[in-house]
Order: C-alpha cells, then sequence, then structure tokens
C-alpha cells in the first residue's frame, strides 16, 4: 500500500513563506515495499550528514546544527514511520521544526541548505495529477478508491459513508414512493430519494476531501451520475466521468480506467497553457526570461508558471525589487531563483506547474503568463 500525504497549497505557501538561516530540505526515494526500505533510511542517514556540513561551513553555531541533525536522526530510527512509506519522502527541517511529506512520484536524492527550503521538486507532486479517488456510485454500494500512477489501487473506508441508497433514505426500495400527498411517484420519487442519498455521499466525503487537491472522478450511470454532480460541493470533481455501473467492477479495474482521464486532464492543461501564452506574448504580457519573471512574481504579475523540474538556476532574488543576482555555485547563501519564483507566484494566487522541459513555451527554465505587461 502506498502511504501519501502530498502537501496541500496553504502547506506549500506555508513553507515558501519560511525564512530562517539554517533552513535544511531534503529528498530522498523510499518505497512501500517495508523489505526493501533499509537502503533509503541509509540514503538519508548519509544525507543528513552533508546537510550538517553545508551548515558547518554557512557558519551555522553548532547548538542550531546539532538540534537540526538530532530532529532528522529520530526520522531514521523510527522504525513504524519507515513501514508506511511512498515513493519519495520530502522533509525540511529548522533548529525549530521539521515536517515531512510522502509523495507519490519518484524523486532523485538530494540535500540543500540556505535560508528557505528547496521546494520545486514539489511542485511537480501537486501540479501533475498522479493520485486521484475514484467514487463507486451505484444505488446498491457505495466506494471510494485511492488510484495512483504506478501503484495498485486501494479502497477507503470513509466514516459514515451510505451503504446503499434504500436503508440510507429508510425505505425498503428507492423506485417507488409513496407520501400522504400522494403526489410524488414512480421515476420522480425514486429521484427525490436518490438525491437525498447522494446529498448523504457527498456529507460523508466532505471531511476526507477538505483542503485536497486531487480530482475526484465519478464512477456511475443514469440517474446517479446527473444526481451527484447536481448535489456535490467538491470543488475538484472532475468533468470527465467513468460512466458505467460500477457494481461487481473490481478496484484495479476502475483504477485503470481513471489513469487516462487523469493523462488526458494534465495534456489539456500543458495545452491550455501553451496556446493562452501564444496569445499573451502578442501583448506583451508573457515571457521566458527569469529576471523579467522574477521581477513580476515579485509584484504579483504572474498569473500563471510552467517551470523547469530538472533545472537548478542558482542565485538571488531581490525581496524589494526582484532584482536577480545569478550565482556560480550553491550555497547557503543562494538558493534556485525559478523555485523563489514559483513561491512568490503561489503566494500571489498564481497558479504553478511543474514539467519537463519538452513541454515548456522556448524550452527554458521557465514561461509566465502575466497578469499584465512590466
Amino acid at each position: 500500500m502506498l502511504h501519501v500525504d502530498i502537501p496541500t497549497l496553504p502547506e506549500i505557501q506555508t513553507l515558501f513563506a519560511e525564512r530562517n538561516q539554517a533552513s535544511v530540505s531534503i529528498y530522498v526515494e523510499t518505497t512501500p515495499q517495508t523489505q526493501h526500505i533499509g537502503e533509503a533510511g541509509i540514503v538519508l542517514s548519509n544525507l543528513i550528514k552533508e546537510a550538517d556540513s553545508q551548515l558547518e561551513k554557512a557558519g551555522i553555531d553548532k547548538r542550531e546544527r546539532w538540534a537540526i541533525v538530532e530532529q532528522l536522526e529520530e526520522v531514521t530510527e523510527d522504525e513504524d514511520f519507515w513501514k508506511y512509506q511512498a515513493n519519495s519522502l520530502a522533509i525540511f527541517a529548522t533548529p525549530e521544526s521539521h515536517r515531512s511529506y510522502r509523495l507519490p512520484n519518484r524523486l532523485t536524492a538530494m540535500v540543500q541548505v540556505s535560508d528557505r527550503f528547496h521546494l520545486k521538486p514539489l511542485i511537480r507532486a501537486i501540479s501533475v495529477e498522479q493520485h486521484a479517488f475514484v467514487l463507486a456510485l451505484a444505488e446498491n454500494e457505495v466506494r471510494l478508491i485511492e488510484v495512483f500512477s504506478d501503484m495498485p489501487a486501494v479502497a477507503i473506508r470513509v466514516p459514515n459513508m451510505p451503504k446503499d441508497a434504500a436503508s440510507a433514505v429508510g425505505t425498503a426500495s428507492v423506485n417507488t414512493r409513496s407520501h400522504t400527498s400522494g403526489r410524488q411517484h414512480g421515476s420522480e420519487g425514486q429521484k427525490v430519494y436518490l438525491r437525498k442519498f447522494c446529498r448523504m455521499v457527498d456529507a460523508a466525503l466532505r471531511p476526507l476531501l477538505s483542503g485536497r487537491h486531487e480530482p475526484l472522478i465519478l464512477a456511475a450511470s443514469e440517474p446517479l451520475l446527473s444526481i451527484y454532480r447536481s448535489v456535490n460541493t467538491y470543488p475538484e470533481l472532475a468533468s470527465q466521468v467513468i460512466e458505467t455501473s460500477p457494481v461487481r467492477i473490481p478496484e484495479h479495474e476502475l483504477a485503470a480506467t481513471a489513469r487516462p482521464i487523469l493523462d488526458q486532464r494534465h495534456t489539456k492543461t500543458i495545452e491550455a497553457f501553451k496556446a493562452l501564452y501564444s496569445e499573451r506574448e502578442s501583448e506583451g504580457r508573457a515571457t521566458t526570461d527569469v529576471a523579467i519573471a522574477a521581477r513580476a512574481a515579485t509584484f504579483g504579475a504572474v498569473d500563471s508558471l510552467v517551470v523547469n523540474i530538472d533545472e537548478v538556476i542558482t542565485g538571488r532574488i531581490d525581496e524589494q525589487t526582484g532584482e536577480v543576482t545569478f550565482a556560480d555555485q550553491e550555497g547557503a547563501e543562494t538558493y534556485g531563483i525559478v523555485d523563489e519564483i514559483a513561491g512568490r507566484t503561489l503566494a500571489m494566487g498564481g497558479k504553478v506547474i511543474g514539467e519537463r522541459k519538452a513541454d515548456i513555451p522556448g524550452g527554458g527554465a521557465l514561461a509566465a503568463i502575466l497578469r499584465y505587461a512590466v
């Protein structure tokens, strides 16, 4: 089983905003197969040593270094923690705290020390949909299935989820309706019952999905398909559906049908960005220039941004003016410029997508669509 806790957008924004001269970012590839997790622990131990070395070179007081190393070593020694992993682990530590996230995508092992966290690898995790939920909805059963891009699907137990439509609404059958008023019978009465049932399903899902951004893909047939869509309150309900009765269809088959929907959604997102970029470029409201994008992000002018997740440009960006100072090598006094541009974009309500070079207009480090020309 893949154990995932992808950070929400507010959590990402909080991490981007945090400043501490001793900020350590660690990424390590892991595995959900507990019998093979030992290697990840060894890699993490080596990265902790490297982090301590970088902190020492940066002149960080030894008491702060020890505070960070102690927290990180506690992670390596927590046997229960290592039993439940995904494909990668991200850890962000300062002398006062540390946070970790288990991610479904595979990330290259690395460690960075600066006055802020290195978060660009996380952008791919939150912007490329490798993780979704399928709601398998029928009159006689309801299932919520967690779907991953390259791991087996998992059925999730949802507290207070109704077992079926009839028992949920307190009747022997939803196919007839008998009111003392006698005004609702047949298909109209059935829809009233099913709408109540769907509202109960939506209410049960609300605590579980609150604050999440993964798509919810509906697997159902009419009339439940349309009725559920009409009462749904989760903002990430996918427009694409699996239009079939999900009864007796196993989790792995529903997941296999859902994965192409995730691919289609991402392809449409990138195509829409490219089309809008081309349109805005002729208006002076699009750029692939890192310096221009940095200034625009500082003043809240970036509407949407695609960044190259495989490239790191080192330097600093002035907090007030957005002016870029490039550096020849990494150090505690520098950080990833594109990472910082992404953070400032998110902080100002912009959208950020992590992509490979081939899908970025201009094929560079980034491409930005601006709210106004700068």
